[in-house]
């Protein structure tokens, strides 16, 4: 899947729990924190809103990449 914008949050989705809304939030949230700005969140989220739940799911995934916490 195509990224809507080349930039990710250091987020991994591993235990969020599974609801969209939460999902959403958690990857809103993070973004803020990293500096992204309002109008990339919200192109990130209209994209994930666009199509079903594993789309949603997918288009999040795709603009999270998780740090190793050892680093």
């Amino acid at each position: 899947m195509k990224r809507v914008i080349d930039k990710t949050v250091n987020l991994d989705l591993v235990g969020v729990n599974g609801n969209a809304f939460m999902i959403m939030g958690v990857f809103q949230r993070q973004a803020k924190k990293e500096g992204w700005s309002t109008s990339e969140i919200e192109m990130v989220l209209a994209e994930a809103k666009s199509g079903d739940y594993n789309h949603l799911l997918a288009t999040i995934e795709n603009h999270c990449e998780p740090k190793d916490k050892e680093s």
